[in-house]
């Protein structure tokens, strides 16, 4: 194995990438959602057609999560996110979703994606007449055709480097084409897709066969909007051809002009910009209003026309980091749906709600796992040791020898879930077909369950590494289990001798997760988008979008290379196992547990919230939602 930094010219990810997760929702671990019978007006107020009682008195809700939208564009490196996507769920529209069975199910109202060769894998997309934007542009194939050349990364010539500000180098990337959320699947597409006169089919053929093709392209930003803004276009469709032309043309001016826009243009701060053309809608919703790390406000799109239609005027995603803040505020009748990360306490005061509230209780599609930065110069990176890849090796692995998963596990799962186990496994689900088969190749199994003092001692000292060693930790320190979590681990690391953990916990962790200057390793939990047998490949190939620690080993990116082009369901387990194997020698990090998950809602505000294990949970079927009696009979 060798670790190095990320080196420019194709940066990776995957769209089937899993996203973070950050403190509930959806039984996640990066979201929190919850809806209320009561709206909020533009000041987080009681909303206008609210009764001070407590129900709305007309087709408005609320629902809560635990971290606010930020970024309209959730391809890029900075928003993906499922606080961003649960937002563009119910805003925009794609080729395919999920439904309740966890089925692919065609959106043939937003368009069409069709094989029409197997040899080579040619996929026809075309995108139904009669859909438009919130600002009237006519939806078309071209926001595909953007999507893909910003995510192969095929016309990229240099690297974007972020830190806690955002992008670090902006001298350096001057004049370059640099989009910053490219997907290694996408790049399987390495020729320029072909595009119809009227723009609504686009024709993209894969270099290999590719079996999770239905989830690896999907239409992105609206490509108008990238176009004016970086071109200095004011007509949309004179943008459309020029975005149309720029990727035909290779031209590598517009394309960077383009590249940085795409990149930063998206991202909101505490409000929306001025400029509603930065976050338009061709869904049931469009957005409206948001507001710090308060709320998002959702308004029905009076000019949709799909079947999916708004089942509410208003629709209010209130942020409540605290999943006890959550449950006051639905006793309160102040939200009506919720997904907050479930502990025992969480638990037992949502069965202490009764009538009218009802609850589910499951496993999530979500894990907790503890990863190390290995391109940073710190502790766990080979450069610190002169480059010595076994050093570096030795020193991950003491750590992990520290940590007490099956400590982890009863201290704050098992309250909650009797029959929880630690997961072992960095692609399979416990209870999953092919679990099993993949933690008896993998190893882990057997390791890193208690800790294991004498064990770290002499691998450290065989490396020669004095002691203790600063580690600065990553984790979301508003989430009571990840502070929990982080108590138990700085504890053990002090009783040892060996490590001395350094508090690095910050509400802001998604966003500092890809700046390698705050901290050495991080806690937090990714959440499944799909059920593609690829979707892992970001987070272990270099340059993945979710590859933080810059973890770099060519067996591991050929044997995903072998996995993308396999149909064959045996083999494909048999080469994740080699991939865990992999892992699990370098140290990669650690598995801890599958999140434990909870929703209620208040059946007199809202009636149908039925939430499945991956993204967008909660939100999935949100156009069959219905007001609940108490809204019914208003």
């Amino acid at each position: 194995m060798k670790i190095r930094r990320i080196t420019g010219l194709v940066a990776a990810s995957a769209a089937t990438a899993l996203v973070l997760a950050a403190c509930g929702g959806g039984s996640d671990d990066d979201n929190d959602g919850d809806t209320d019978g009561e709206s909020t007006s533009e000041d987080g107020g009681d909303g206008g057609g609210g009764d001070a009682e407590g129900l709305v008195t007309s087709t408005q809700i609320n629902v809560g999560w635990n971290q606010n939208f930020y970024e309209y564009n959730s391809s890029s490196a900075t928003g993906n996110a499922t606080a961003n996507n649960n937002i563009l769920y119910m805003t925009t529209g794609g080729y395919f979703y999920y439904n309740a069975d966890l089925e692919l199910v065609p959106d043939e109202e937003y368009g069409t994606a069709t094989v029409t060769s197997e040899d080579p894998l040619t996929i026809e997309y075309t995108v139904a007449d009669g859909q438009t934007w919130s600002d009237g542009t006519p939806v078309t194939a071209v926001d595909t055709l953007l999507e893909w050349a910003a995510t192969s990364g095929h016309f990229n010539t240099a690297e974007v480097e972020l830190d806690e500000d955002g992008i670090a180098n902006e001298e350096e990337l001057e004049g370059q084409v640099a989009f910053s959320g490219t997907v290694p699947t996408v790049a399987y597409i390495s020729e320029v897709p072909e595009i119809s006169d009227d723009l609504m089919t686009l024709t993209v053929t894969y270099d290999r066969p590719f079996s999770d093709w239905q989830t690896n392209l999907s239409p992105g930003v609206p490509a108008h909007v990238v176009a004016m803004h970086a071109l200095d276009i004011d007509d949309p469709q004179e943008a459309l051809d020029a975005v149309v032309a720029a990727i035909q043309d290779g031209d590598t001016e517009a394309l960077a002009a383009m590249s940085e826009f795409w990149n930063t243009g998206f991202a909101i701060e505490d409000q929306l910009e001025d400029d509603p053309s930065l976050y338009l809608s061709n869904g049931p919703y469009v957005l409206t209003e948001v507001n710090g790390e308060e709320y998002t406000t959702l308004e029905r799109n009076e000019a949709y026309t799909g079947s999916r239609d708004a089942p509410f005027d208003l629709l209010t995603v209130r942020i409540q980091g605290n999943p006890g803040d959550q449950v006051t505020a639905m006793q309160n009748e102040e939200i009506a749906v919720m997904a907050p990360q479930a502990t025992a306490d969480i638990l037992t005061q949502i069965e202490g709600l009764g009538d009218p509230y009802q609850f589910t209780q499951d496993d999530t599609a979500t894990y907790e796992h503890i990863d190390f930065m290995m391109g940073n110069e710190g502790p766990f990176d080979p450069a610190t040791y002169g480059g010595d890849e076994d050093t570096a090796r030795s020193v991950r692995q003491a750590f992990l020898s520290l940590i007490p998963r099956q400590e982890i596990l009863d201290s704050l799962v098992v309250p909650l879930n009797p029959d929880a186990e630690v997961r072992n496994s960095f692609t399979q689900v416990p209870g999953s077909p092919g679990y099993d088969q993949v933690v008896e190749a993998n190893g882990l199994g057997d390791q890193y369950l208690e800790p294991d003092v004498d064990a770290a001692q002499q691998l450290l000292d065989e490396a020669g590494v004095e002691t203790p060693i600063d580690v600065r930790f990553l984790y979301d320190n508003s989430n009571e289990r990840r502070l929990q979590t982080y108590e138990i681990l700085s504890s053990e690391m002090a009783e040892s001798g060996l490590f001395n953990l350094v508090d690095a916990g910050s509400v802001d962790w998604g966003t500092q997760l890809s700046d390698p200057t705050i901290y050495d390793a991080s806690l937090f939990g990714w959440q499944s988008t799909s059920t593609a047998v690829s979707e892992s490949q970001a987070n272990f190939v270099l340059g993945g979008i979710n590859n933080f620690g810059e973890y770099d080993n060519e067996e591991v990116a050929a044997l995903y290379d072998e996995l993308s082009t396999t149909t064959d369901e045996a083999r494909q387990i048999e080469i994740l196992g080699e991939v865990e194997a992999h892992l699990v020698e370098d140290a990669f990090g650690v598995t801890l547990y599958q999140h434990p998950g909870v929703t209620a809602w208040n059946t007199e505000a809202i009636e149908e919230v039925s939430p499945i294990t991956i993204a967008p949970t909660i939100f999935w079927n949100f156009w069959e939602w219905a007001p609940g009696s108490a809204q019914a009979s208003a």
